[in-house]
């Protein structure tokens, strides 16, 4: 058994501070995860024509639930494979195959938003739509720095003038008190403008919906923005009270991205493949919904 898993055993209370998640819910996404795994490997089990009987060969160093802690440590943390495997005892390598055997796995898992939970179901999706319709949602975006790509078009497409390096640009939108989280995009160019994002992914939701936004937002139809300084003169008293006011409403949004950075993965210089960029984020917003109760596992 591994130090961490120990240490999570002796201490409880601690395990959200180390894996973003609370001891029960860490217990129960490690059920669920085993699950997912035994129903996977009985059906690549089943396709297989053996000559000798399974259940030979080498067996992993790491139980399973000790492989889910090693990949919740890599998102929450980010820290290198090589220091990875040594807290978990074993190889750098092995610490990185594992890594990218099980973020897909609770990718699965964990519906990233309200929508693609229900997405599945075409009529229930239509509902959800619907009764969406009744909230103003907010609507936020942030920027995450990623490594330099190689091909000087990649260079000037994700080159973000605001960050002064290359960037992914990611889109969030949130319940009215940010009790869930409605919809995401993930991996979208920096420069991209955030009303331009917007209007792209406008088909997900009914034409009728309202959103609240930022000054980013302004002069879109159906999104409520704070009142804009004119130019050469100053917001009058009511004005910059009125606008006190909407950004008291408008923060559920901040506080649901400073959720998501909490996983270093998602706040620090992305250094995986940049192809994996968008997966993994949506995988943290799963595990986020999970954190704030949003989503209850089976």
């Amino acid at each position: 058994m591994s130090d961490i898993l120990n240490y999570i055993e002796e201490h409880p209370k601690e395990t959200q501070r180390l894996m973003g998640l609370d001891y029960e819910q860490l217990q129960q996404l490690i059920q669920n995860a085993e699950r997912l795994h035994h129903e996977k490997q009985a059906l690549l089990e089943s396709k297989k024509v053996r000559i000798i009987a399974g259940g030979g060969g080498r067996k992993p160093k790491l139980c399973l639930g000790e492989q889910i802690i090693l990949t919740l440590v890599y998102l929450r943390h980010m820290t290198t494979f090589q220091l990875l495997g040594i807290q978990f005892g074993v190889s750098e390598s092995t610490a990185n195959d594992t890594f990218n055997y099980w973020w897909p796995q609770l990718r699965k898992m964990l519906p990233c938003s309200l929508l693609e939970q229900v997405k599945k179901n075409a009529a229930d999706y239509e509902i959800v739509k619907e009764i969406l319709t009744e909230y103003e949602l907010i609507v936020d975006t942030y920027e995450q720095v990623r490594e330099r790509p190689g091909d000087q078009d990649e260079q000037e497409k994700y080159f973000s003038g605001k960050k002064s390096n290359h960037t992914f640009k990611s889109q969030i939108i949130v319940m009215p008190d940010g009790r869930d989280i409605v919809d995401v995009v993930a991996g979208k160019p920096g420069p991209k403008s955030d009303i331009t994002l917007f209007r792209e992914e406008r088909s997900q939701f009914d034409p009728q919906q309202r959103f609240k936004g930022d000054k980013a937002y302004v002069g879109e139809a159906l999104i409520t923005t704070p009142i804009k300084k004119p130019r050469n003169r100053e917001l009058t008293t009511e004005q910059k009270e009125q606008n006190k006011a909407f950004s008291a409403k408008r923060i559920f949004v901040e506080h649901r991205i400073r959720s998501l950075k909490i996983f270093r993965v998602v706040q620090e210089r992305f250094r995986l493949n940049p192809q994996k960029y968008e997966q993994v984020v949506l995988t943290i917003c799963g595990i986020v919904r999970l954190r704030i109760r949003a989503l209850i596992l089976p």
